[in-house]
């Protein structure tokens, strides 16, 4: 029998260590932005041109917090079934005034503040 991993230590483990410089900065608020804010929850900040973000996806829903997806960049891709998408200009803004890298970039938020920052590609294993 396999052990269980805590859901949100399976998020931690799936987003690893980036090899991008994350440039956004750990405990400045989050810039505006149109949803009601939760204690804790994560964003993700991901534009058209990210690849295949299936493990990533069910990671961070799997890991118990709100999502966020923002779709940045212009070009509409898929959030998964149950996540409506921030789009448009203001979520361009919103990534800009964050200094998002590298997209995917998933951000962990406690009280509207960004607690940790993962950009790039992910590669933590989740065996």
């Amino acid at each position: 029998m396999r052990p269980r991993r805590a859901p949100l230590l399976t998020l931690l483990l799936t987003l690893g260590v980036s090899t991008a410089e994350a440039r956004v900065r750990l405990g400045e608020l989050l810039p505006a932005h149109p949803w009601q804010a939760a204690g804790r929850e994560v964003v993700v900040v991901y534009s058209h041109d990210c690849g295949d973000l299936g493990d990533l996806w069910q990671a961070v829903l799997s890991s118990g917090l709100p999502v966020r997806a923002v779709n940045a960049e212009g070009t509409p891709s898929p959030a998964p079934a149950g996540l409506q998408p921030w789009r448009g200009e203001a979520a361009n803004a919103f990534a800009r005034k964050l200094r998002v890298g590298a997209y995917p970039t998933v951000l962990l938020v406690q009280d509207g503040r960004i607690l940790n920052a993962w950009e790039g590609t992910f590669t933590g294993a989740l065996e």
